[in-house]
């Protein structure tokens, strides 16, 4: 701003300058009168034309000194150099080389100075354009620049960062399987390790709330603050024995078994039960030891007694010999007999259909479930459009009768129940005569054990 002002101050002063050279070279042309007419008339004209056109450049160079400065205001205030002056231009010399001798050096000398902070202000204000056109030329190269610019000084800044900053320092991981909680916590806080805690039953009561394992292992080196996983001990599943009085005893194997799954050895295992006649229904649980309550410190066999269910022991002999298909369904559905039925084809003096012989027995009453052999004649071929044979399957020997039933399903119909009987499990043979065709299922517990379609 300060250049600014000096060259308008300077300005103003060149034209006060001019004006009076102007009134004193008119005072000068007046004075002598020894001179013609003519030639004061013509000299007076030529200082007339060479006043205005003074006059006229003078406003000129105001106007556009005055509009360049208000352009380069905010440019030149920031810039400290100042521009040099130029050369004369010859036109300029010869126009103050016209000018009488007595006022021609101080009007010359004012113009002289005013044509110099001019030209500073045109200079300043070409430098101003020429640079703003560079940067407009040039923007893809300067956002080049920029960018590159960036990425240097974010490398500078990483590299003292990382520099400055100091890792973790690597640390020994300590054994704490087997210690407690708390302690292995404190041990990690001190190696500055971050644990992660993972909670499992076991099979030992007295590991409840230690260190089961440990990963890493103990000995490896890691870096400090890194995450080592403990299995901390939950305590077992069941500290003490249950009641199971008066439960059946397959419901409590289910639930045995589901309660200890995933673990590599149970706390409570059943021992083979003692079956004994009760009148409660077959598979109550009557006794149990150790009794109910009994603490778990390691893995315990339970002794259980079971019922085998009212009147047990002994039934009547049966006498099936004669009796046809269904008949001996009836007898093999309300005794407590099993049968072991074999078959052969029917002789012209044999009934088809029919037992033909029985196992010979003394005794008027013999224990429950006493298996008995039988043989029956049966057809060679169908008769009365029934096909006979013997459903025949090997089932497991359970500890006592299981409720079973064996059920048709014919080709076009309903199914329905051909036998609802008890059975101890073993070789099973049932008779049977129906359409070909027929889808015999045995239902063992309500499950279906067996099929087998007739042909």
């Amino acid at each position: 701003m300060s250049d600014e002002n000096e060259i308008t101050n300077k300005i103003i002063e060149n034209q006060d300058e001019n004006q009076t050279s102007e009134q004193t070279q008119t005072e000068s042309q007046i004075e002598p009168q020894s001179e013609s007419q003519s030639e004061t008339q013509s000299e007076t004209q030529s200082e007339s034309q060479n006043q205005n056109d003074a006059e006229l450049t003078s406003e000129n160079t105001v106007e556009s000194a005055a509009e360049t400065m208000e352009n380069s205001s905010a440019e030149s205030e920031t810039s400290e150099s100042k521009p040099e002056p130029e050369q004369e231009s010859p036109e300029k010399s010869a126009e103050v080389s016209k000018t009488p001798d007595a006022s021609s050096s101080k009007k010359s000398k004012g113009k002289k100075l005013d044509i110099k902070d001019i030209k500073k202000v045109k200079k300043l204000r070409v430098n101003i354009g020429e640079g703003y056109e560079k940067l407009q030329s040039s923007v893809p190269a300067l956002i080049i620049t920029c960018a590159i610019a960036f990425i240097i000084m974010i490398g500078v800044c990483c590299a003292v960062f990382f520099a400055n900053v100091k890792g973790p320092e690597q640390v020994l991981v300590p054994n704490v399987v087997g210690e407690s909680l708390e302690d292995a916590l404190i041990e990690m806080q001190v190696k500055e390790l971050y644990p992660k805690i993972n909670l499992r039953y076991s099979n030992n009561p007295a590991d409840k709330g230690t260190i089961l394992e440990q990963d890493p292992e103990a000995g490896t080196i890691v870096k400090g603050y890194s995450r080592v996983s403990l299995v901390v001990s939950r305590g077992v599943v069941v500290d003490a024995v249950g009641d199971y009085v008066g439960k059946n005893l397959d419901d409590v194997q289910m639930s045995l078994q589901t309660l200890f799954t995933g673990q590599l050895e149970p706390l409570i295992v059943l021992a083979t039960p003692k079956y004994i006649p009760d009148t409660s229904d077959p598979g109550t649980i009557l006794e149990q030891d150790p009794p109910e309550g009994y603490k778990i410190s390691s893995p315990v066999t339970v002794q259980l007694v079971v019922s085998r269910g009212p009147n047990y022991e002994n039934t009547r002999r049966p006498y099936v010999i004669g009796q046809n298909v269904n008949d001996l369904l009836q007898t093999i559905a309300r005794s407590k007999i099993v049968f072991d039925i074999t078959t052969h084809d029917a002789s012209d003096d044999e009934k088809p259909g029919t037992v033909t012989s029985q196992e010979t027995i003394e005794s008027e009453f013999v224990p429950n479930y006493t298996r008995v052999a039988i043989e029956m004649a049966m057809p060679s071929e169908p008769a009365d459009e029934n096909v006979y044979g013997i459903f025949h399957e090997n089932l497991t020997a359970y500890p006592y009768p299981i409720a079973m039933r064996l059920e048709a399903i014919p080709a076009e119909g309903n199914a329905y129940t051909i036998l609802n009987f008890n059975h101890p499990g073993g070789n099973l043979t049932i008779p049977y005569a129906v359409p070909r065709g027929t889808t015999l299922v045995l239902y063992v517990a309500d499950k279906a054990k067996a099929k087998k379609l007739v042909e």
